[in-house]
């Protein structure tokens, strides 16, 4: 009788439903970005800088002393979609709960059972690490009271069914707005959805229609290539958005690509992000002059880039209202997107040995009001507190 049982339950932990109720959970892994955050383990340690001090992300492999193995279903859908983990423990939106709530209850379903199947890592973290007072977690009992609602997502009728599943995706499980959406003095959304926004010393840029720093010259095609791979003929990801590529997007099927880049290109242009300012004329003189001596072997002279090296021509980061992740760039360099379709990851070396402050600026103002760009002119000021920024980091 015994060997039977263990047959059945041998049989039913191989059965085609449960792997492929394992394949969804793992597939909401990817639409989460969960790695981005909790490393490729889930055992968290990943340290997030906000304006209000460090947070440190959490344990999320089923280990029972310092996971999330003690949860029930219930717990984790309250700790998704409410904020609530067990004992009544708020937790900070910088888990974004606020757009997590938006998902429905058979993906959360699918997540907790993919991640009951994840080896248990035991690893203590201090998660909480901000400065007083908002190290203090019963002031978000005010916070959600103020900017939190509680509600799933619901499919506009007026749309199509690839409109909806962009929506569904972008404002729930890929909680795009978490960095592309301007925060108020609270750290919550402002109204202004996807005009871009500054975090961690990046500027996440303007995913809106709007023609200069958004996504209105993208077709549909270049959205979903750039989510493939990381880059396409007018932008290259860098940054956390490299990170986002090669964890998330670039794993993402073809079908909801395509919805994300349906939904985004439907979205109203976004007012006064970049575009209308003109670059200071002894500023843009300098500019030319250091740009082609440091710039134009990989980029070109007119700006239009290779095959390798990203356009700045037309660049919607170039073009933002804040210079933020270019300045980073130029000073610490970066590494582009390496994905299964583009297995390459273009690489920029620093710049802060060799260029002052005022070069950078007059070299960015210089980018940044040619070649049809127009956008504000970069101060040395902006250039010496981004850079003092990655001293102290």
């Amino acid at each position: 009788m015994k060997k039977i049982i263990l047959a059945a339950a041998l049989a039913a932990l191989s059965s085609p439903a449960l792997a492929a109720s394992t394949d969804a959970g793992k597939y909401q892994i990817v639409l989460g970005d969960c790695e981005g955050c909790h490393g490729k383990n889930l055992a968290g340690g990943v340290a997030l800088t906000t304006p209000f001090g460090k947070m440190v992300t959490p344990n999320i492999t089923p280990d029972k002393d310092t996971g999330i193995g003690n949860y029930s279903a219930e717990d984790f859908r309250q700790a998704m979609k409410v904020g609530v983990a067990p004992g009544g423990k708020l937790l900070y939106p910088a888990m974004p709960y606020p757009s997590y709530a938006r998902m429905s209850d058979s993906d959360i379903a699918a997540l907790w059972g993919y991640l009951k199947t994840v080896k248990p890592v035991k690893n203590q973290i201090n998660v909480n690490q901000l400065r007083f007072p908002f190290n203090l977690r019963f002031s978000m009992r005010g916070w959600n009271m103020l900017f939190f609602a509680s509600a799933p997502y619901a499919n506009n009728p007026a749309k199509s069914a690839a409109w909806n599943r962009g929506a569904y995706l972008v404002s729930g499980a890929g909680h795009c707005g978490a960095c592309h959406t301007p925060k108020n003095a609270f750290g919550a959304d402002k109204a202004a959805a996807l005009t871009g926004a500054a975090l961690q010393g990046w500027f996440a840029p303007d995913l809106t229609s709007d023609a200069g720093a958004g996504l209105g010259s993208w077709s549909q095609a270049d959205i979903v290539e750039y989510l493939q791979t990381g880059r396409n003929n007018r932008s290259m990801a860098s940054g956390p958005m490299a990170e986002a590529v090669e964890n998330s997007t670039s794993k993402m099927n073809a079908a909801d690509l395509k919805a994300i880049a349906v939904y985004l290109k439907d979205l109203p242009a976004s007012k006064g992000n970049g575009g209308g300012a003109t670059g200071i004329e002894a500023q843009m003189k300098s500019g030319e002059v250091l740009y082609d001596i440091s710039c134009a072997a990989c980029h070109d002279r007119n700006g239009k880039g290779s095959l390798i090296f990203p356009p700045l021509a037309g660049n919607p980061t170039v073009r933002q209202v804040r210079a933020d992740s270019i300045v980073r760039m130029v000073l610490a360099g970066g590494k582009g997107a390496a994905t299964a379709k583009a297995p390459t990851g273009p690489g920029m070396p620093s710049f802060a040995w060799r260029l002052r402050d005022t070069q950078v600026a007059d070299i960015l103002t210089y980018v940044r009001n040619n070649w049809g760009n127009r956008a504000p002119a970069v101060s040395p000021e902006t250039v010496g507190r981004i850079r003092s920024s990655l001293h102290g980091s």
